[in-house]
């Protein structure tokens, strides 16, 4: 019985160690929530916004829920950017669990065009002393932006009906971003008449402007005067209340990471243009001079980054077009004699689609001019320079094959009045001649008939020079 009890006792022990070990291993494995130590997540959105920065913001939104963050702050400072990649980056916003509070800083900065949409979409918004926003005029994609027409009257009877038409799309363009920042400003209770001319009148407001028209919520100098200013705030997140507590809080700077640097790398209009002329050009090399490799290589992931780069940005088809047929023409100048036709005017439309390829207002994203002057004078300069090549090519004297034999010199191997044999080039050649000749004569090649050559005996003044 004794030996029963302490089997049933070291059991009993085993069983509370046991427990208490996995209690212990189950704690470890399940830390306390982000939430429960008060964190923000502080995020840095400068430049213009395109696919980068809305990659960035969607990730870092992504992983605020799945931390269990306490805020997210937004710091802007941008001149605007593609439309898209703004209402992009305000759906993530309005579906975000985790409050976002946008805040234009430092001082000087700017939330301007798309920045002055994020900021009424957010949930807190914030302003730095001298700072500014508003211009959230839309600018038209690919063309020409016609003046907006603040009274909408009518086309007059006597204008174009084109012009008809690009003022109808204007106005259904101005109509519908109209729309878009008055249901923000309602979302959020913000002043939606001010926003209202922000986008038809491309009005703009500074800092203390903005908070006395109930644009923002408040201004702050820093972060940390941010933080104690919204601590209390109550908040609608996804139909539920909560109240902001910022005293403490622990703030983490999550700043872009490689894959967020090399995307805004290759979506940079200029980058994506060279990545294309490098992509054509390695491929041109590969296809004239096979097994070179690597300009194939090169050339086929610097074209297809380019594609990839061109898919997210505004392009226009027909500019990307145009700089193909330029490329194909000054190609052909260099194979079909045109005299110069086809290279002036591969270079023309390769100019001109160049100039069409990203044709945009949007700050930031646009093809510099100066790029495009310099990678065509390179283009015309390697033009001229082949064309030279080619020309002077044509105008030297044959080396090789058969028309190299005339007016070359040769040696009589046996005397022949008419018809017998010599040496040129150490080959022996059968020869005809109207003069008789001797052993070891030099001659002239005249002229050549199948294999037999004509000569004549050699005369110095019209020999060719060695």
């Amino acid at each position: 019985m004794r030996s029963e009890r302490k089997v049933e006792q070291v059991f009993f022990r085993l069983r509370i160690n046991l427990s208490i070990i996995l209690l212990l291993f189950s704690y470890g494995l399940c830390p306390l929530p982000a939430h429960a130590v008060n964190t923000a997540l502080w995020l840095d959105m400068e430049g213009a916004i395109g696919p980068a920065s809305h990659d960035y913001i969607k990730r870092s939104l992504a992983h605020a829920a799945a931390q269990n963050a306490h805020l997210v702050i937004i710091q802007l400072n941008t001149p605007g950017g593609l439309d898209t990649s703004m209402r992009e980056i305000i759906q993530e916003i309005i579906a975000s669990p985790v409050p976002v509070v946008s805040y234009v800083a430092p001082s000087g900065a700017r939330a301007a065009s798309a920045g002055t949409y994020i900021l009424y979409a957010s949930h807190i918004a914030a302003m730095a002393p001298a700072t500014t926003l508003g211009a959230a005029t839309p600018v038209k994609i690919g063309g020409f932006p016609s003046d907006p027409d603040p009274s909408d009257k009518k086309p007059e009877n006597n204008q174009h009906e084109q012009a008809g038409a690009e003022d109808a799309m204007t106005k259904k363009i101005m109509n519908d971003a109209v729309a878009y920042i008055r249901g923000l400003a309602q979302m959020r209770g913000r002043n939606a008449e001010w926003a209202e001319k922000a986008v038809r009148e491309a009005v703009s407001l500074t800092a203390n402007e903005a908070l006395a028209e109930g644009v923002i919520d408040l201004i702050a100098v820093d972060i940390s005067d941010l933080l104690s200013k919204i601590d209390g705030h109550t908040l609608t997140i996804q139909g539920q209340e909560i109240t902001l507590s910022t005293q403490g809080i622990n703030i983490q700077h999550l700043e872009q990471d490689w894959r967020t640097r090399l995307l805004a790398i290759i979506t940079d209009p200029n980058i994506a243009y060279i990545l294309l002329l490098i992509g054509l050009y390695g491929l041109i090399l590969e296809f004239a001079h096979p097994g070179t490799i690597i300009s194939g290589v090169v050339g086929a992931v610097c074209l297809l980054l380019a594609l990839f780069a061109f898919q997210v940005l505004p392009i226009n088809y027909a500019g990307l077009a145009l700089i193909f047929l330029g490329i194909v023409f000054m190609l052909a100048e260099m194979l079909v004699p045109s005299f110069g036709a086809l290279g002036i005017g591969g270079m023309t439309a390769f100019v001109m689609g160049s100039i069409m390829l990203l044709e945009t207002d949007i700050p930031g994203y646009g093809i510099s001019i100066l790029l495009i002057a310099t990678v065509a004078l390179i283009t015309i300069g390697f033009f001229f320079a082949v064309v030279g090549m080619a020309m002077k090519a044509r105008k030297r004297p044959i080396v090789s094959g058969r028309e190299e034999l005339i007016e070359d010199i040769g040696e009589v191997v046996d005397d022949f009045d008419h018809e017998g044999w010599i040496r040129v080039h150490g080959e022996l050649w059968r020869a005809k001649t109207s003069t008789p000749l001797r052993h070891g004569q030099k001659v002239n090649v005249i002229s050549i008939k199948g294999l037999t050559l004509e000569v004549e005996p050699y005369h110095q003044h019209n020999s060719r020079e060695d």
